[in-house]
């Protein structure tokens, strides 16, 4: 699954640890988001969909063919 996280936290002036600490997650965590490796939990996307004012589906794109 792709998704735009890195864009939009860099649109925000946001590092990733400053992100996590937001969402209560491990910088870790957003870096494997961002590189594609992790995918979220509906709770965990949900909340950054909150965060960002988007929808999930506007943040993270799902491939078919994956």
């Amino acid at each position: 699954m792709k998704n735009c996280l890195e864009e939009m936290r860099k649109e925000r002036g946001l590092n990733q640890e400053e992100l996590a600490g937001i969402l209560g997650v491990s910088r870790q965590t957003i870096i494997s988001l961002e590189k594609g490796r992790y995918n979220p939990s509906i709770v965990l996307a949900f909340k950054l969909a909150n965060y960002f004012g988007k929808n999930i589906e506007d943040i993270f794109i799902y491939e078919e063919d994956e």
